[in-house]
């Protein structure tokens, strides 16, 4: 194979795989022999540096001295230790990714100035292999237990029914891999079991029926096997998958516990059709199902598969998915309701015969991790996105900005929405 001579400075010819040579005299590059492939990668290497370039060209021309800079969050190839390029096995070993599980992969040489690699993993996770890596009977039995509640007072309340809305809880998501993160949040078990305090207390302080609806929206766990359940997505996490099963179960009977016994009624819907969790917390919710109403009997559990799914409460439908699926969307519903959305939503509405039967659609969404309620883009529907309960991962921090974390609880007094949005620092 004929080859090209080039020169190349260290840090190229590093990234190339040669081995290193001294500078030639009165220079900063010496002569090396490139192949084919060796020249591509050169080239795409050039360019990326002369974006980067441009890039900090274009910071520099908008900030002040002032300013924090920070670069974009990637996984970068480039071990500082050893001062050389890590193997693909090596640098799935680095960011706990399955490398046993890879299809394909490809070396940027320069990604955002190191060198990064894109990986693809093996299809979606099924169904059965995530249920044959728990005793679920087991999980279950752990957690039915006789439960003795204190006894309430129950009010004379003025609404029809409550809502709490949780989504994207995130569960085992890995915040700050590298410690470098720009803002600095854990998420971790003990944090969860915090938040799931917070919610309580927040909840019957609006309490303002007898009567409770807990709508779920999905990707309440962040992934399987540290990879989204639709796989190919790697996702760095600090919970095996045991213990992720076990802290979004007991996260969920957390809330049932401390609310249970404040209302009459209380319905949960929990999404498991969702592209982070999918199968995994389906059985989360699953197990969570038959522990719930065995031990409560004003208490039921519904678990959608269905990517959109609805319920009625009075004259009031609530149309609930995530906004992404589990295994064939690469688009979703977008945070701000568009043409192609709404059309999608108005179509299901119409093979359901949910306009005949409902004086008032409301359709909610997770996975935008935005609290945004439109009632005015379509005339026919409510379009409402609520924030996530999780705080932002790694790269939507280096990459956009902090975020708000939160959840909502509503109360309906006819087809009248009494709403308080709860950010969490």
């Amino acid at each position: 194979m004929s080859k090209t001579v080039k020169w190349l400075n260290k840090k190229e010819a590093e990234i190339l795989g040669f081995k290193v040579k001294e500078n030639a005299k009165g220079r900063t590059q010496n002569r090396y022999r490139l192949d084919k492939k060796q020249i591509e990668e050169l080239r795409l290497l050039k360019k990326q540096k002369d974006r980067g370039k441009q890039l900090d060209l274009l910071t520099e021309s908008k900030t002040s001295a002032n300013d924090y800079k920070k670069e974009p969050f990637f996984l970068s190839a480039y071990c500082k230790k050893t001062n050389t390029i890590l193997s693909i096995e090596d640098f799935c070993k680095k960011y706990n990714q399955p490398f046993e599980n890879l299809s394909s992969h490809k070396f940027l040489p320069y990604h955002y100035k190191e060198p990064s690699y894109n990986i693809v993993f093996k299809p979606q996770i099924s169904v059965e292999e995530i249920a044959s890596s728990f005793d679920f009977k087991s999980v279950i039995e752990k957690y039915i237990k006789p439960i003795i509640l204190e006894k309430v007072d129950r009010k004379t309340y003025s609404k029809d029914f409550d809502t709490l809305t949780i989504t994207d809880v995130h569960i085992g998501m890995e915040t700050d891999i590298d410690n470098n993160t720009m803002y600095v949040k854990e998420w971790n078990k003990k944090e969860l079991i915090k938040t799931a305090d917070i919610v309580i207390e927040q909840t019957l302080e609006e309490q303002a029926s007898s009567v409770l609806y807990v709508d779920e929206l999905g990707d309440l766990l962040d992934g399987f096997n540290a990879q989204t359940t639709r796989g190919g997505h790697a996702l760095p996490q600090n919970m095996t998958n045991e213990e992720c099963f076990d802290a979004a179960l007991e996260f969920k009977l957390k809330i049932l516990y401390g609310l249970v016994n404040n209302y009459t009624e209380i319905h949960f819907n929990n999404i498991c059709n969702d592209n982070h969790s999918g199968a995994f917390g389906y059985f989360v919710n699953e197990a969570f199902k038959q522990i719930a109403e065995l031990q409560f009997e004003n208490v039921t559990v519904t678990n959608h598969r269905k990517f959109i799914n609805h319920y009625f409460v009075n004259d009031i439908c609530f149309i609930i998915s995530h906004g992404k699926d589990d295994k064939s969307l690469k688009f979703g519903f977008k945070p701000q309701l568009d043409l192609k959305g709404a059309e999608k939503i108005d179509q299901y509405c119409k093979q359901n015969g949910i306009y005949k039967k409902s004086d008032l659609v409301i359709f909610k969404k997770g996975d935008s991790h935005q609290a945004l309620f439109d009632m005015c883009t379509s005339d026919d529907f409510y379009y409402f996105n609520y924030p996530a309960l999780s705080p932002s991962s790694n790269w939507i921090k280096n990459n956009f900005k902090l975020g708000r974390r939160g959840f909502v609880n509503e109360s309906f007094k006819g087809l009248k929405n009494y709403m308080k949005i709860h950010f969490i620092k």
